[in-house]
């Protein structure tokens, strides 16, 4: 079988890319173990989805199928230092309806996988993995756990953190382990969010409750790992009481509704994304610390740019190019590299503690909360306008 572009990795960067080829002349495959699946409650896995990526859910036709009453718009931000200091950010202020919304990635996983089970120009195949690839001047050949052949005029890696298609092209990543997890659960709270997502710069690591619909909050507490092991021996209880006095009880008592669960942290810089007949996207490509939010937002942003490209290639240019591919590298460098760099410095300035720096720290995000100027460009970038 031959197709222009191969995926691999049906995960929320390779399946947004899929349905950003939905109009085009180009014939996609996606190769993928298994479809996703919704859990029976809520989904402890959720995402901060900025303006921006909501737009490009909207373009691929994902977004008006998704279950608005599992959303939750974010109205205001409250991030609080580890001496006092504040810094609010305000969707009245901006000058939008709302900072961004919550998702469960499960549910934007199962809508994305429904659209492109419809999609005229795909191929699904599923499941499915890559066994071997071969990189030849006018194709990458794949080959299949069943044997058969796959050759693409681009191959795009778009299997996650620990990306197969990226070693097999002999693309390097670099890893920085930071010796933390990610603790992520939901709860049911007292009194209500008011659609206020909060994050607290503690010495114990990173805390940020994100509202769901109704009286419900999705907790990622960015931790030692020793602490992690902590936090997920607790009885349901115990961790409910735990999670809300590391809040202040900003919202009263809390009620399990999912187990906790952990996943490593790690900073992962991948110098080239591109190679001949081979693009990384989404976790293949960068990894960054879950501070900001900005994980998916990044991959979202990654499927745009090389959709984009590809879409508006003639059909005598060659998809695997590298200097057309290149195109596509630059265009998403420098994002990936701010954004990067930002979590890796503001964890490294809350985790240090050399002589007054935790004073030097709060005062900065006082002083940032004082400056609506500044204020007004951080909210404008992370909503995708500048």
């Amino acid at each position: 079988m031959h197709c222009d572009v191969a995926i691999v990795g049906g995960g929320l960067a390779g399946l947004s890319l899929a349905c950003a080829l939905r109009d085009t002349r180009l014939r996609i495959a996606l190769v993928e173990s298994r479809a996703p699946i919704r859990p029976s409650g809520w989904d402890a896995r959720v995402y901060a989805i900025s303006p921006a990526n909501g737009d490009f859910l909207r373009r691929i036709g994902a977004w008006k199928h998704l279950d608005a009453t599992r959303m939750a718009p974010i109205h205001a931000m409250e991030i609080h230092g580890d001496a006092g200091a504040r810094l609010d950010f305000s969707a009245y202020e901006a000058g939008v309806d709302e900072l961004g919304w919550i998702l469960e990635s499960s549910q934007m996983a199962c809508e994305l996988w429904e659209n492109v089970k419809r999609q005229g120009n795909l191929t699904l195949l599923c499941p499915a993995s890559p066994r071997a690839l071969e990189l030849r001047a006018d194709a990458a050949v794949l080959t299949l756990d069943d044997g058969s052949t796959l050759s693409a005029s681009l191959l795009v890696g778009a299997d996650g953190r620990d990306s197969w298609v990226r070693e097999a092209a002999g693309l390097p990543a670099h890893n920085i382990p930071y010796g933390e997890r990610g603790v992520v659960a939901n709860f049911t709270c007292q009194h209500p969010h008011r659609g206020i997502a909060r994050q607290w710069f503690r010495d114990d690591g990173v805390l940020a409750w994100l509202p769901l619909p109704g009286n419900r909050i999705s907790i990622v507490w960015s931790t030692p790992d020793a602490l992690a092991d902590d936090l997920l021996a607790l009885s349901p209880e115990a961790l409910c009481e735990r999670v809300a006095a590391a809040g202040g009880h900003a919202l009263g008592a809390l009620q399990p509704l999912t187990p906790a669960a952990a996943f490593p942290l790690r900073l992962m810089r991948v110098p080239r994304t591109v190679a001949p007949r081979v693009a990384l996207i989404g976790d293949a490509a960068h990894g960054i610390h879950p501070l900001s939010g900005h994980g998916i937002n990044l991959g979202y942003q990654d499927a745009c740019a090389l959709g984009a490209l590809l879409a508006a290639t003639p059909p005598w240019q060659d998809l695997g190019d590298e200097r057309l591919l290149q195109r596509y590298q630059r265009a998403r460098r420098e994002e990936t590299v701010l954004m990067q760099t930002t979590t890796h410095a503001l964890r490294r300035l809350f985790r240090d503690e050399l002589p007054g720096l935790r004073a030097l720290r709060n005062l900065g995000m006082n002083l940032t909360n004082r400056l609506p100027v500044v204020k007004n460009l951080l909210v404008r970038y992370a909503l995708g306008t500048i």
